[in-house]
């Protein structure tokens, strides 16, 4: 399902912890890492597809996590071509996400990779909350800064977030 633009809807997932570092996945088979995120099935609203692929990529249910907020906005990237089936090539241009934030209330122990018969991640830790950016593939690194920047707001003052320019 593209828009008119040719982009996928699809949602993204930032997860923190009680000490706001931030669930970082690795992708199955790969030396890549990122925030959970699928595309939104055609009728389904992005908080409903949010809960599917937190399930889906991570084991934890609705009972296991507090959303703090969301993007106002779509956030969009592209992917380079080469990264493209051939048969897309042409009408797709990449993703446009709605990016949740959700706290973590439920524990370590209930993330569970292997809730699906195709897990996307087979690795997973808490990193500091900025650190995403440095270590996500480059074309999706302005999503992500866009996301991670728009949502800090809703985990309050916290030492552990403050972003330190170099």
């Amino acid at each position: 399902m593209l828009d008119r633009d040719g982009y996928r809807p699809n949602v993204g997932i930032i997860i923190i912890n009680r000490q706001n570092q931030v669930f970082w996945g690795k992708r199955v088979r790969e030396h890549s890492w990122q925030f959970p995120q699928g595309g939104i099935k055609q009728g389904e609203s992005p908080e409903e597809a949010m809960f599917r692929e937190l399930m889906e990529e991570t084991g934890l249910a609705p009972e296991h996590v507090q959303i703090l907020g969301r993007t106002r906005d779509w956030l969009k990237y592209d992917v380079p071509t080469h990264w493209v089936r051939r048969e897309w090539r042409g009408t797709y241009k990449g993703q446009k996400q709605i990016w949740f934030l959700l706290r973590l209330v439920g524990r370590d122990s209930d993330v569970c990779l292997r809730k699906t018969t195709h897990p996307e991640f087979d690795a997973w830790r808490w990193s500091d909350y900025w650190s995403p950016l440095e270590a996500v593939i480059d074309f999706k690194r302005g999503v992500y800064e866009a996301a991670l920047s728009e949502l800090v707001r809703f985990i309050g003052s916290s030492e552990s977030t403050r972003r330190i320019s170099h």
